[in-house]
């Protein structure tokens, strides 16, 4: 792993959690006085990532003080101030609830939503919440970023039904005529079950692979979409010097690249190891606090934004941060005192509980079976696999490694029934499938020596493949492994229909960022 540098001299970084990182950050270094705000990216003025990996670790309930409402007097003229970067998420019931997210390149008075039946009836108006995200220079390598969201909560909404949308401020209204071009809109769940799509990827990064892959999304037109980590890269591979510093305007770019979908599509993001960033809090989510609002689900969102979960149709889904448990990337190991592993029994056992629940996806970042370069987390087996078991998750999706792997159905660390391409496994009985679906746009990695790729149209079944598992003291484990069912090197995306009635089932594929299918395989319980 690069050593990350914000600033840190290299001597003290790699001996350093990411408690320790921030502290240093807010008390040591110099502000440059130049500031940059999210419009000059806009308008084109600057652009590109410099950045470096971040490490990660333990947790502050506080408000981070770079994050905080923007001073009225900072706001300029409404009507030169146009929104962008607009991405959806759902509330804590996605038949009832949607948030809207947005930023603005300058502050704004009173932001709002405008909603309707129909782009030229926006009757409804929601307030919205601005938020100030700072960024403080580094002396030689950038000046302090000036960051604006904004954030709308939606409630009370009809199921199943069609909402079109507005964004506004004071000075700015989207029912006016000449800016109905800008109106979007989304759909909510439905109140019963029906089927549906959804689709995944993690390791997405800004570039031709990530928008390719974002046109496939839209011809899926999925109802929800998961984004398992490494969202962004602006906290990209540092070599430890002042040439690799984090740029926090590569997230303007991030948000605009996906706004043809994330303005209609729910992006529900969790968190990876370059996604957190030293600069904003002592666990290096103060970022995340203030770009994504995601659902509120009984883990403390100010502690760890992108652990939550939600039910759509028949399908719970449950969201985790890896950085908590990784063994490779050990800075933020243990931050959350074992509570998000509690708080994932307790979610976990609720969904099985729940009539309206057929299948249960959980993702998360770090891998609990890969072989490629960052192979399996040994913190992610020991601590959640066990109630993985328990509870017989039905589909597990990580990102980290920038592959396409997918594993046979696994149970107790061995091969509980060999799923091939077009098979059908049954968790109840065989286990678990996991999905490394981390070919979401960064270059792609490899498989070890001897593992030919392997996919639909292209089978090379390898019996056995050598690779290794992270330990606690961060040194590899060999292992040699039977469960690498299928290998594909390059941009790739998930997709799931789900089907509810008497004989449920996930029909899940995998294509490419042309939309070859590389894979599919369905999850059916009871059969």
């Amino acid at each position: 792993m690069e050593t990350p540098d914000f600033g840190i001299p290299e001597r003290l970084v790699r001996g350093m959690n990411m408690a320790e990182q921030h502290e240093y950050l807010r008390t040591r270094l110099s502000r440059r006085r130049t500031l940059v705000t999210a419009g000059a990216v806009a308008s084109g003025l600057l652009t590109g990532c410099t950045a470096a990996t971040a490490a990660d670790r333990p947790a502050s309930t506080a408000t981070p003080a770079s994050l905080a409402p923007a001073p009225a007097t900072s706001a300029a003229s409404g009507a030169a101030v146009t929104p962008f970067g607009r991405h959806l998420s759902f509330g804590a019931d996605p038949r009832t609830t949607m948030r809207i997210s947005w930023q603005v390149p300058a502050a704004v008075h009173r932001p709002y939503v405008r909603l309707g039946a129909s782009p030229d009836a926006l009757g409804q108006r929601i307030e919205a919440e601005l938020r100030n995200l700072h960024t403080p220079g580094v002396a030689g390598v950038r000046p302090e970023v000036e960051q604006y969201y904004v954030h709308a909560a939606l409630e009370n909404l009809l199921p199943g039904t069609t909402y079109y949308y507005g964004l506004g401020h004071e000075g700015l209204d989207p029912a006016d005529p000449g800016l109905l071009a800008a109106v979007a809109s989304f759909r909510t769940a439905p109140a019963r079950g029906e089927s549906f799509v959804f689709t995944a990827f993690g390791d997405q990064g800004v570039g031709d692979g990530a928008a390719a892959l974002d046109r496939q999304l839209l011809a899926a037109q999925p109802a929800f979409h998961l984004h398992a980590g490494d969202i962004c890269y602006a906290n990209a591979n540092g070599r430890g010097t002042t040439a690799d510093g984090y740029d926090p305007l590569f997230w303007d770019r991030f948000f605009q690249q996906n706004e043809p979908v994330a303005r209609s599509v729910p992006w529900m993001v969790t968190t990876g190891n370059h996604d957190m960033e030293a600069w904003y809090s002592p666990e290096g989510y103060g970022g995340q606090l203030a770009r994504f609002s995601l659902p509120d689900s009984g883990f403390d969102p100010r502690q760890a934004p992108g652990v939550y979960s939600f039910v759509y149709g028949n399908v719970g889904v449950v969201a985790l941060d890896a950085n908590d448990v990784s063994y490779e990337i050990p800075a933020n190991l243990g931050y959350s005192e074992g509570r998000q592993t509690a708080w994932l029994e307790r979610t976990l056992r609720g969904l099985r509980e729940s009539e309206d629940v057929d299948f249960v996806v959980v993702h998360f970042h770090h891998c609990a079976y890969s072989t490629s370069a960052h192979a399996s987390d040994g913190g992610v087996r020991a601590a959640w696999l066990p109630l993985f078991a328990q509870y017989e998750a039905d589909l597990v999706i990580n990102g980290h490694n920038h592959v396409y792997e997918r594993t046979d159905a696994i149970r107790d660390g061995e091969v509980g029934r060999r799923v091939p391409i077009g098979g059908s496994t049954d968790p109840s009985r065989d286990g678990t499938v996991y999905v490394t679906a981390g070919g979401g746009g960064r270059d792609p990695y490899g498989f070890p020596v001897g593992a030919e790729d392997s996919y639909e149209g292209h089978v090379r079944d390898s019996e056995s493949l050598d690779t290794f598992h992270w330990t606690r003291s961060r040194q590899p484990q060999p292992e040699t492994v039977e469960w690498s069912r299928v290998r594909h090197r390059g941009f790739s995306f998930l997709s799931v229909e789900a089907e509810s009635g008497p004989a449920p089932r996930l029909k899940v594929s995998a294509r490419t960022h042309t939309g070859l299918r590389i894979d599919h395989f369905e999850v059916r319980r009871g059969h």
